[in-house]
């Protein structure tokens, strides 16, 4: 009687670690789940920035918490553990730098600049760089949207 009630259960101790690793993990239809209502939460947040277009504090958070949550999203579905080893990449950190710092220029913008033309500038900023991070996952969509950009503006990203 002691013995269980001091831990000296080996076997008990073992189960009770069991169920609290159990209670952390879900299944993959709720990670599906969890997956799609980032994503719809992101992209409302992205597009009911538009109807607070003149207040550029608004504006910059809305669109920048929204796309945080469509990026984050991905995390239901890998793990944000392997999230972070796959945005950590040697050839993905240039795109994640990016999109993070742009993501900060346009919250610095909005938050403490107070500026509407730097502000819209930084969120225009934040989806090139977005695109160019998600653009990472595809294979050869970096090389061609740097052939589209030759092609265009005549110059290569």
């Amino acid at each position: 009687m002691w013995k269980s009630i001091l831990g000296g259960d080996e076997d008990q101790q073992d189960n009770i670690l069991d169920d609290q690793e159990g209670l952390c993990a879900i299944s993959p239809l709720q990670r599906v789940y969890g997956f799609a209502a980032c994503m719809v939460s992101g992209v409302v947040c992205m597009f009911l920035c538009f109807i607070v277009f003149a207040k550029p504090i608004k504006f910059g958070l809305l669109f920048t918490f929204g796309n945080l949550l469509a990026v984050g999203s991905t995390a239901f579905l890998i793990g944000p553990r392997h999230q972070m080893t796959v945005m950590l990449d040697p050839g993905r950190v240039v795109a994640t730098s990016l999109y993070i710092g742009c993501v900060a220029f346009a919250l610095i913008c909005a938050l403490w600049i107070h500026n509407k033309i730097l502000t819209v500038l930084a969120i225009i900023c934040e989806v090139f760089a977005l695109i160019w991070y998600t653009s990472s996952y595809i294979p050869f969509a970096r090389r061609m949207i740097s052939n589209v950009t030759i092609h265009l503006f005549d110059t290569e990203i």
